[in-house]
């Protein structure tokens, strides 16, 4: 009865473990897509640095 008790805490704990995991990647990927989309478009929107004579 212990053993199978362990068995799904331990399961319940991985199966926790690989959502926090899977959150965290997400997160992480998309902070990187709105940082890029920010820069782009702070880039695009700003005065011209080229000046010509």
């Amino acid at each position: 009865m212990k053993t199978k008790f362990a068995a799904s805490v331990l399961s319940a704990l991985l199966y926790a473990q690989g959502l926090l995991g899977f959150a965290a990647l997400a997160t992480m990927l998309l902070k990187e897509r709105a940082h890029a989309e920010t820069t782009g478009a702070d880039i695009l929107s700003g005065p011209s640095i080229i000046v010509v004579r």
